[in-house]
């Protein structure tokens, strides 16, 4: 038993670990990723994934509700999602007569869909690094308490430059 757990491990120490999967930030897609890709047999360019200038999978892609993926897969603006992501909503919409959890649901016509009050869908506009806008100001000698005041306040003023008027939901993360 002892040998054969110490074949397992002198076989597991020589196992190649590689950390190339994961979700990449679109705009940040470096040339070696993406000839990693290419190799794989990817086909889009990086254009294609991120543009701000033409259409790109960053416009089909959709932030669902409040976490989940969605996708266009009509011109009309139909989605598609994961089914833990709209549990809630059909719920919400199944009474005794109608169990759209068992049963699901079908609107043959656009005038029979189920509204989700309150559900909402984000579209990626663009995507920005603004770490030097918001840490510009900050002086070598500030306290905790003073970079944080100046980031929020840069950060407040980077929502309200480009929200045009509530046009546009802005949110400034690190990454």
């Amino acid at each position: 038993m002892k040998i054969l757990l110490l074949i397992g491990l002198l076989f597991t120490t020589f196992i190649k670990t590689l950390a190339d999967e994961g979700m990449w930030i679109p705009m940040l897609l470096g040339n070696q990723t993406y000839e990693a890709m290419k190799k794989k047999g990817f086909k889009l360019t990086p254009e294609d994934i991120y543009s701000i200038n033409k259409a790109s999978m960053k416009d089909a892609v959709v932030l669902f509700g409040r976490g989940c993926t969605g996708e266009f897969v009509s011109e009309q603006g139909l989605l598609i999602t994961n089914h833990h992501c709209g549990y809630g909503s059909i719920q919400r919409h199944s009474t005794l007569e109608h169990d759209y959890l068992t049963d699901g649901f079908w609107a043959k016509e656009l005038k029979d869909e189920l509204p989700n009050q309150g559900l909402t869908v984000s579209i990626l506009v663009r995507m920005e690094d603004v770490t030097d806008y918001v840490l510009k100001n900050i002086p070598a000698h500030a306290s905790e308490m003073q970079r944080s005041s100046i980031i929020a306040k840069a950060i407040e003023e980077l929502k309200n430059k480009h929200a045009e008027n509530k046009k546009y939901s802005v949110e400034v993360k690190p990454f």
